[in-house]
């Protein structure tokens, strides 16, 4: 899997904007809620507090973990980037499962964000349990497919704002968006993955 640095740069600015846009749920102002949630959220602040700060965390420190230079150059702060990166997934998992059963659509779109959460959380330990055996190259396709999912923050937003501009009905498009926004990155992160030595730098790029 390559990136290359426009790649990498695309993907970081737009984590960086969802993280921003995101941030004003973190004033816990009834406001900033968007209305089908409203009263969800004023209910479970607490798990939704728990999913806003790792989410942000871990989307703003993903794409970081990619840089081969920060990696060569300082090793340590290269693990103290991924350490910090898994306990955002662990603390923003936590939050989704715990929103996942009271998500606005009922139980097809909750259970499409639970199984995000608990893919979200297997991936992420499933890439620790790798690294603390030496197992580097597994260790980076797991790390992949965390950020593949960690990026369903962005990829949810934007069909969103795609089903907005396309005038669909909200429902239904929430209802499949709470699927396709990260099924397919984890298909895509799987496929390119799938074998050992797939993860490759690319000129100006990085890696795992």
């Amino acid at each position: 899997m390559r990136i290359t640095r426009g790649g990498w740069a695309v993907m970081t600015v737009l984590s960086t904007l969802i993280v921003l846009y995101a941030a004003k749920y973190a004033s816990f102002d009834p406001d900033t809620y968007f209305t089908q949630q409203r009263a969800t959220y004023l209910a479970h602040q607490l798990p939704l507090g728990l999913h806003i700060f790792g989410a942000a965390v871990a989307l703003l420190l993903g794409p970081w973990q990619f840089s081969t230079r920060l990696r060569r150059r300082s090793p340590r702060l290269h693990r103290a980037v991924g350490t910090t990166y898994l306990l955002g997934c662990l603390v923003g998992g936590i939050g989704a499962l715990l929103l996942a059963p009271h998500a606005y659509g009922g139980a097809l779109s909750g259970l499409g964000f639970a199984c995000l959460g608990v893919a979200w959380l297997l991936t992420g330990a499933t890439g620790l349990r790798m690294i603390l055996r030496g197992r580097v190259e597994d260790h980076r396709r797991w790390m992949v497919r965390s950020f593949a999912l960690t990026f369903a923050a962005v990829t949810l937003r934007l069909m969103l704002v795609a089903a907005q501009v396309a005038h669909l009905d909200f429902r239904t498009s929430y209802l499949a968006i709470a699927w396709l926004c990260w099924v397919p990155n984890l298909a895509l992160a799987w496929w390119f993955t799938r074998s050992p030595g797939r993860v490759k730098v690319a000129p100006g790029g990085g890696d795992l």
